[in-house]
């Protein structure tokens, strides 16, 4: 069985990374998605099949973007662990997202072997506040699925997807 890649074409892209439109509220570069996906509803929903495959063939762009929101995504799992309710789910979510990270080219980005260094000072400016952008909307839509709405709680099965989440 293949890993799943991305149907999203990039209408721009930073370094080889596709900048492509978000569904969200937040302040940055990318541009308003106006239809029914973008980027992160596809790794929220490619997540638990993607993250088994050992390898992964990157055939455009917005997969490499995939590929960063899943990587973000584990991160975001192991802290959603250990809150207790959405709203401090919520506020972690926040802290991580603006905390200090690496980007293609920095020493202690991850995924240097895939992703090209940005070619310059604005295209490194430019790649850090969509990253920021990718990190804060991600945050947000996974408290959204692990969190049950009538209890506050964390919910070991999500009503909309009757998938596991907080066991990733």
């Amino acid at each position: 069985m293949p890993a799943y890649h991305s149907s999203l074409q990039a209408p721009q892209k930073v370094g080889n990374m596709a900048l492509l439109p978000l569904k969200t509220t937040f302040k940055g570069p990318a541009p308003k998605e106006v239809g029914d996906t973008d980027i992160v509803d596809e790794a929220i929903y490619f997540f638990k099949a993607n993250v088994f495959f050992r390898n992964y063939e990157i055939k455009n762009e917005a997969d490499r973007t995939l590929i960063y929101v899943t990587l973000y995504i584990t991160e975001v799992l192991k802290k959603l662990q250990k809150c207790s309710s959405k709203n401090q789910g919520i506020k972690e979510m926040h802290t991580l997202a603006l905390q200090r990270f690496e980007i293609p080219g920095e020493r202690g980005f991850p995924l240097n072997g895939m992703f090209l260094k940005p070619a310059s000072g604005n295209e490194e400016d430019l790649m850090r506040q969509y990253i920021l952008q990718l990190r804060q909307e991600t945050g947000v839509r996974l408290c959204d699925k692990v969190f049950d709405p009538d209890t506050d709680k964390p919910s070991k099965v999500s009503e909309t997807t009757k998938e596991t989440w907080q066991f990733f």
